[in-house]
């Protein structure tokens, strides 16, 4: 065992089990430090993940204690000056697990060179994923474009893989500390309404999130090829923001799922599946992240309608099935995902509003924000992305309502004042006409555009491409 520290940097991955760098920091170290990187001005647009967060600090801290390790928790201004500083310290070794975004992968490279030229130890682990991005290529050795050959060939890729003999984390010997100028966690938790609220819905850690996988295995995942896409049958396995902040690696995800003879496995697996190319793709076209994957849509006429847009915010536009999307969102820091298309569709192609305005709302709202998922979905939607859908799909609001939410339900429990509508009306309210049952306009709001007539401008718009 070294005599050094070995410190543990903490980022997405609020986990034991396959948390590769902690796992290695125990094995090497009588003593362990973690630490976590506070930025203030990161959850100023992320205030979703904010609470996500420092409840996964708590409850992770207690974790490692018990381990006796400590978590410290510094607050800085960008990772390069907390990284400058702490090169020139001595008497540790350091060890994390890698996020897959860009700015990340860049500054492994950046700290890799220096931690080198100060004959500092470190190393660098594969992160919450299958298969490292660039492993999956085709061919040519170009990157795929298109998501079925992708993931034909990633599932390929990580099965032909020898698999890692399962390591646990080893309890430290006695609890140091490392870093001044730390941080205490009730110094950062907030009383925000809306965090009362997510602390109704959610709880995050580790043991929770092995709870819902095995749950969803035995209850829901034989019939998710069909449950995954109605709202209001609790179909799908809530697992995303559990995976995003690395209570539970993917890998688990698929070797719990791969057990059972099911015929819903290979469907929801796709749906890991589509997390690894959205990773692969902001990766290999980084530009996709601040604009469009398909050039040809730098000029696209998006309309700046600020009304609509708050109106978008609010589930104020006077379609159900949007409007109920949308304050599940708000109330809950989660969409269903085939209401996230609705909404989405909805913004960019009933009010021509620009994707990028989505994206950043959802980006401080979802609790699972992830970068990869949240930008290559909205491009899907609006068409500018790989594997998009075309320009021509637009979603019927009514017709989506109708179709997956039959009954009404999932509105009815989003948007109350619709609750007393017969069924034939749930999803088309304008139609009421006995102004004793809905007043329109003043218990629930007129649609603010006519579908058919945003169609069609819509379909214009975009063909002039």
């Amino acid at each position: 065992m070294s005599k050094n520290v070995g410190l543990f940097w903490l980022k997405d991955d609020f986990r034991f089990k396959r948390n590769l760098a902690l796992i290695e920091a125990t094995k090497n170290h009588d003593q362990v430090v973690a630490f976590y990187l506070y930025k203030k001005q990161k959850f100023e647009s992320q205030e979703a993940q904010k609470w996500w967060v420092l409840k996964s600090l708590e409850e992770f801290k207690k974790k490692l204690e018990k381990q006796n390790i400590n978590l410290e928790i510094i607050e800085v201004n960008t990772y390069r000056s907390f990284f400058d500083k702490l090169f020139h310290k001595e008497n540790f070794s350091i060890y994390w697990n890698k996020v897959y975004e860009p700015n990340y992968l860049k500054f492994d490279n950046y700290l890799s060179k220096n931690f080198k030229n100060k004959r500092i130890q470190f190393k660098i682990f594969k992160g919450n994923i299958l298969n490292e991005f660039n492993e999956v290529l085709k061919g040519d050795g170009t990157p795929f474009k298109v998501f079925t050959p992708f993931w034909r060939n990633a599932e390929k890729v990580y099965l032909d893989k020898i698999p890692l003999q399962e390591k646990k984390i080893s309890k430290c010997k006695n609890r140091t500390s490392f870093f001044k100028n730390t941080i205490k966690l009730d110094q950062l938790l907030s009383t925000k309404d809306i965090y009362k609220k997510f602390e109704k819905n959610w709880q995050p850690s580790e043991e929770i999130a092995t709870k819902k996988l095995k749950s969803f295995i035995q209850d829901k995942i034989n019939e998710y090829s069909e449950g995954r896409n109605f709202p209001n049958n609790f179909g799908t396995s809530k697992l995303s923001p559990y995976i995003k902040h690395g209570q539970i690696h993917v890998e688990t995800v698929w070797e719990e799922c791969i057990k059972i003879k099911k015929k819903g496995v290979n469907k929801f697996l796709a749906e890991i599946g589509w997390r690894e190319f959205n990773h692969s793709l902001i990766n290999f076209f980084p530009h996709m992240l601040s604009g469009n994957y398909s050039k040809k849509f730098d000029n696209f006429p998006w309309e700046k309608n600020k009304k609509f847009l708050t109106a978008w915010k609010k589930g104020l536009t006077g379609y159900p099935i949007v409007d109920a999307g949308m304050r599940e969102l708000n109330s809950t820091g989660w969409m269903h995902n085939r209401v996230r298309m609705i909404t989405g569709s909805f913004l960019v192609k009933h009010l021509l509003i620009d994707w990028k305005e989505g994206e950043k709302y959802f980006k401080n709202c979802l609790l699972d924000y992830n970068e990869a998922n949240n930008i290559s979905g909205w491009q899907w939607v609006a068409g500018c992305g790989a594997d998009a859908a075309p320009y021509f799909r637009i979603f019927n609001p009514i017709l989506q309502g109708e179709k997956f939410d039959k009954e009404g339900d999932y509105v009815k429990k989003w948007v109350p004042e619709l609750k007393n509508l017969p069924k034939k009306f749930i999803h088309r309210p304008w139609e009421v006409k006995d102004k004793k049952i809905l007043n329109l306009g003043k218990d629930y709001p007129e649609p603010i555009v006519i579908h058919e007539h945003a169609r069609s401008k819509a379909l214009a718009a975009f063909k002039n491409l």
